[in-house]
C-alpha cells in the first residue's frame, strides 16, 4: 500500500522534466527581470534574479501544495472545477504566445534595457525584486495550480506530497536554465534583432505546448476513477 503513497510514472516524469525546461527557456515576466538586471549590472546581478525568482516560486509551490492535496483529496467537485479552470489558463497563454507579434513585448522590452546605462544595484536587492515579484504574482500560483496536478498519477495517495515533489523538481531544473539565461546577456547586447525573432519562435513553441497541455488536462479523469 505504501508504494502508492506518490506515483509518478516515469515518462510522465521525463515530459515534466523536459516540458519545464522549455518553459523555463520560454521569454516571460521572470526571464526579462533576469537579462534586464544582466545587462544593467552584469552576469553576476542576473544570476542572483534568477535565485530570487526561485525562491519566490517555493512560496507558491507549497501554498498550492496544502490547498491541491486537501481538494484533491476530498473533493471530485473541486477537482472538477480546478481541471477546468486550469485548462481554460492553458489554453489561453498558449494561443496568446501561439499568435504573439514578432518583436514585441519582452524583445522590446530586453532592448529598452540594453539602450539604458550600466549602474551597479545592490545584489540584495536584486533578489528580494525577484522573491517578492514572483510571491505576490497571482498568475504564478495559478501556473503552479494549472501545470503540476496533470503529472500526479490518479493512484497517488498523498498529491499534496507528490505536487511539492514535483514542485520542488521544476524550480530546481530551473536554476540553471535562469543562471543560461544571465550568461547570455552579454551575446544579446551585441545581437538584438536575432534575440528579438528566437524569442517570437520560442514563443511559438511554448504557445503550442501550452495549447497541448491544456487539453490534455481538460479530458484527465477524476483521481476517484
Amino acid at each position: 500500500p505504501g508504494a502508492a503513497v506518490v506515483s509518478i510514472d516515469t515518462h510522465q516524469l521525463l515530459m515534466f522534466i523536459a516540458a519545464g525546461w522549455l518553459l523555463n527557456l520560454t521569454p516571460g515576466p521572470d526571464v526579462l527581470y533576469i537579462v534586464s538586471n544582466a545587462l544593467r549590472s552584469g552576469t553576476r546581478a542576473g544570476i542572483v534574479a534568477g535565485l530570487g525568482i526561485t525562491a519566490g516560486c517555493f512560496v507558491h509551490i507549497f501554498a498550492a501544495a496544502v490547498g491541491v492535496g486537501a481538494l484533491l483529496a476530498t473533493s471530485a467537485t473541486a477537482f472538477t472545477v480546478l481541471k477546468w479552470l486550469g485548462a481554460a489558463y492553458l489554453l489561453w497563454m498558449g494561443v496568446r504566445m501561439l499568435f504573439s507579434r514578432a518583436g514585441g513585448g519582452n524583445g522590446a522590452a530586453i532592448a529598452a534595457a540594453q539602450a539604458a546605462p550600466r549602474q551597479q544595484a545592490s545584489l540584495r536587492a536584486v533578489f528580494l525584486g525577484g522573491f517578492w515579484t514572483n510571491v505576490l504574482n497571482p498568475k504564478v500560483a495559478i501556473f503552479f495550480l494549472a501545470f503540476v496536478p496533470q503529472f500526479i498519477a490518479p493512484a497517488t495517495e498523498n498529491k499534496a506530497l507528490a505536487f511539492v515533489l514535483l514542485g520542488v523538481l521544476f524550480n530546481v531544473n530551473a536554476i540553471p536554465v535562469n543562471a543560461l539565461w544571465a550568461l547570455a546577456a552579454s551575446w544579446m547586447a551585441r545581437r538584438v534583432g536575432a534575440v528579438q525573432k528566437g524569442m517570437h519562435w520560442l514563443d511559438r513553441v511554448a504557445g503550442a505546448m501550452f495549447i497541448g497541455f491544456g487539453l490534455k488536462l481538460a479530458f484527465t479523469e477524476q483521481p476517484s476513477a
